[in-house]
């Protein structure tokens, strides 16, 4: 197919004109398409423990539907761009237990603001792919055309018959609009309050006071519900923000990785406590730890409202590299596997993987699921099958002259086959909610291997770790290693106070038990 040879005045336009004339008509058909795709538009995602539906707006605010019993809210965005958020489904039995989620979960929320810019942004970019396919139509239409049924065309075109397309396109657009659906002025005002306006009794924090109330509709249980979310959101801030601001003061308690050391920062059962979340990246950055492992119970039950746990942890971590998890008993199901993989854990699943500075690294999810109370069933594989698998595999690699450095597990006695073998260096795990060990454990070959079991770094009190304190005291482990082999572990904790306390490093001796290095 020939371009049309339009002319100007008797004169054949260069090609370079008509390519601009084309790119202008694909323009205009373009830009107002990919504008309407993506304000009209909508993402589905999961958002503060909800089925949540993210809507862009031109408003400039975040907005928070929080359905028929709770006021809305809103946030300034810092543009002009703002998103409408409707919040769904939730599994909280009472609202004054959604309302503490929403404050905790508010008291670090860089992970659930960064998923809405995300939908927006993912939203904008799908809205501009289909508005540039659709906007193809009009050079099509003009290169289908031809100049001379252009010409023929331009050639009939009159004042009458021009006025005449005008108000056609006019009444469409009138009858699309549907003006006369409503007669009544709208009964809904704008009844937006600042937050310390909508409540002077209570003392708003400053990073809070932007927010604004939807003050129409405010009971008296309703301000009692918002005044303990304000307050829940402030003892959360102050209590986890203050362990951030004194971890640097840890870096000369704790033992820093010598030429040819790399560091792991060891984490398990967070059970959703985001609030450690940052304080466990500070320890990680004083103790120069580079990579992370995490033992599992990320979750309290593995349901997909909790998505916003390992978002959270996702986002205090997102600079480091590699991240290597597991899941636990209680990470029931394959959401939390699913979820940090697409965020890009290194999930382990039984088979040997690389690690940093030649560190052969093995692990394997917990196969018992768990929800909120004390019983345990097994699926698919289990718990004793497990733990002989996972110890031939070790053995195999051993045999073969890959001896496994570390082994990763959710409870440490997955992994006493394969030291009772002499198969690996060290294993790693938690879900027993306290430390122990490190303990050496002689193999059947001779070798030494070690057990270590971390606490709870959620400060989780059974499956429970949500709140703005600690329900009982948090622990991170730094583990050194050097060409592969782990060389020392040294615990920090954090009490129900608020205080560190860190612990002697322990160096991890092959012939023998770990030795105090008795300084750190």
């Amino acid at each position: 197919m020939r371009w049309p040879r339009w002319d100007l005045g008797g004169r054949r336009l260069p090609g370079w004109r008509r390519a601009g004339l084309l790119a202008a008509a694909w323009v205009l058909v373009a830009a107002p398409v990919t504008g309407a795709l993506f304000l009209h538009g909508s993402r589905t995602i999961v958002l503060a423990g909800h089925d949540a539906v993210v809507r862009p707006s031109l408003d400039g605010w975040a907005t928070l539907d929080l359905g028929p019993y709770l006021p809305n809210v809103r946030y300034p965005s810092g543009g002009r761009l703002g998103a409408h958020i409707d919040l769904g489904k939730t599994t909280a039995d009472s609202y004054p237990a959604l309302i503490r989620r929403y404050a905790f979960i508010a008291s670090q929320p860089a992970a659930q603001v960064r998923k809405v810019r995300g939908a927006v942004t993912d939203l904008a970019l799908d809205s501009a792919l289909e508005g540039a396919l659709l906007g193809l139509a009009a050079p099509a239409v003009v290169l289908l055309v031809g100049r001379r049924r252009w010409d023929e065309l331009r050639a009939s075109m009159t004042v009458r018959r021009t006025a005449v397309a005008a108000v056609v396109v006019a009444l469409v657009a009138v009858s699309l609009a549907h003006p006369w659906d409503r007669d009544d002025a709208p009964v809904e005002q704008d009844t937006w309050q600042p937050l310390p306006a909508a409540l002077p009794e209570v003392t708003v924090p400053d990073e809070a006071r932007p927010l604004q109330i939807e003050s129409g509709l405010i009971t008296t249980g309703t301000r009692r519900l918002v005044a303990s979310a304000v307050d829940t959101y402030r003892r959360s801030v102050t209590f986890y923000t203050r362990l951030v601001d004194a971890a640097p003061a840890l870096a000369g308690q704790l033992r820093q990785p010598e030429d040819g050391e790399v560091v792991a920062l060891l984490v398990s059962d967070r059970h959703d406590n985001v609030g450690m979340d940052p304080v466990a990246r500070a320890v990680a950055d004083q103790g120069g730890a580079s990579f992370l492992l995490d033992a599992g119970d990320d979750t309290s039950t593995g349901g997909a409202w909790e998505a916003f746990s390992l978002e959270s942890l996702d986002q205090a971590f997102d600079d480091v590299d590699p991240r290597f998890s597991i899941a636990g008993n209680h990470d029931n199901g394959d959401v939390v596997t699913r979820q940090a993989r697409r965020l890009g854990f290194t999930t382990l699943d039984g088979r040997v993987v690389d690690g940093p500075d030649g560190l052969r690294l093995l692990g394997v999810s917990d196969p018992r699921s768990s929800g909120l109370g004390t019983w345990r069933d097994e699926r698919g594989i289990s718990f004793a099958d497990q733990e002989q698998r996972i110890a031939d595999v070790a053995c195999r690699h051993a045999d073969d002259g890959d001896r496994i450095g570390t082994l990763l597990v959710h409870d440490a006695n997955s992994g006493q086959a394969a030291l009772a073998r002499g198969c690996v260096d060290l294993v790693l795990a938690g879900h027993l909610h306290e430390q122990v060990g490190p303990s050496p454990v002689t193999g059947a070959n001779g070798a030494v291997g070690y057990s270590y079991t971390n606490g709870t770094t959620g400060g989780a009190a059974y499956a429970l770790a949500i709140g703005s304190k600690l329900r009982r005291d948090a622990e991170v482990t730094l583990v050194t290693y050097r060409d592969g082999v782990p060389q020392g572990l040294q615990p920090v904790t954090v009490d129900t106070r608020g205080t560190f306390r860190v612990a002697p490093y322990s160096a991890l001796d092959p012939t023998g038990p770990p030795k105090d290095s008795g300084s750190n």
